[in-house]
């Protein structure tokens, strides 16, 4: 097995001392991999993720991008390595969406410095990667909720593109994705999973936090369980996602049923 790409190891938090959130949390990311944390509301989910890209600090454990120590890394680097992509963003200006698309750049340019030729290039190739090249003019405000998803995930890939003359690491790139098919319809949720699936062929690691079953049984392969105060369960779909595992963190009696050759879960 090769290195992970990212590590956790026992990790614990809380907003207030007497309250965790987080207790032993445990898990390597291993590249070219989909990881999806699944929870109910209130297990965490996005407070791990906010400790992942640095911005808390953990009361125990230690946390390593690449081998490294997270907080040992520059900014520049860890934002050419990983990069978010958040469930909702509000946009103060009317950008059009490759000048929001371009914003991605930023670990690469020098202070004050404006994105190149090469820089929009990269750009372009994200949108058309997440299929929406054709509205790279179009002013952020008038897209659809599916089409700003979208974008967001074109802004990500733009992130942690390497500039010309770097080294083209796929399996050194990490994609955060918060709860990215919260608001999304059926038709787009199945075009989201579709480009995780390519991207994931293309050897980029994606780690996706949800709270809905059938998502991460259609694009996982591996997951975190994750419960309130509790440590997490991390492993291969066959070996956590489990209908006795599901209610314990639903508390909601769940049946996993094949339907047609796949896994479908029910709840009563």
């Amino acid at each position: 097995m090769s290195s992970p790409i990212f590590s956790v190891s026992h990790i614990s938090f809380g907003y207030h001392p007497d309250r965790p959130i987080l207790q032993d949390v445990n898990f390597d990311l291993q590249p070219g991999r989909i990881a999806v944390i699944l929870g109910a509301n209130g297990a965490g989910k996005t407070t791990l993720l906010s400790l992942m890209l640095g911005w808390q600090k953990a009361w125990t454990g230690e946390i390593n991008l690449t081998g490294k120590r997270l907080n040992d890394l520059p900014p520049r680097e860890r934002g050419r390595r990983m990069a978010l992509v958040p469930q909702t963003e509000h946009t103060p200006f009317d950008y059009s969406v490759i000048e929001y698309v371009l914003m991605g750049r930023a670990p690469y340019l020098p202070p004050l410095g404006m994105p190149t030729a090469a820089d929009t290039e990269i750009a372009c190739r994200a949108l058309a990667q997440v299929g929406i090249l054709a509205l790279a003019k179009r002013p952020v405000p008038q897209l659809s909720g599916g089409e700003r998803q979208l974008m967001l995930l074109a802004r990500a890939l733009t992130q942690i593109t390497p500039a010309a003359g770097m080294a083209d690491d796929a399996a050194g790139r990490l994609l955060l994705l918060d709860e990215p098919t919260a608001h999304l319809d059926l038709h787009n949720k199945a075009r989201l999973i579709a480009i995780m699936r390519r991207l994931r062929d293309a050897g980029v690691t994606l780690l996706m936090t949800n709270h809905e079953p059938d998502v991460a049984l259609a694009v996982a392969d591996d997951v975190l369980l994750m419960e309130t105060a509790v440590s997490p369960q991390f492993g291969t779909v066959e070996q956590v996602f489990t209908a006795e595992a599901l209610s314990r963190v639903y508390q909601l009696p769940i049946r996993l049923v094949e339907v047609d050759g796949r896994k479908r879960v029910f709840w009563e």
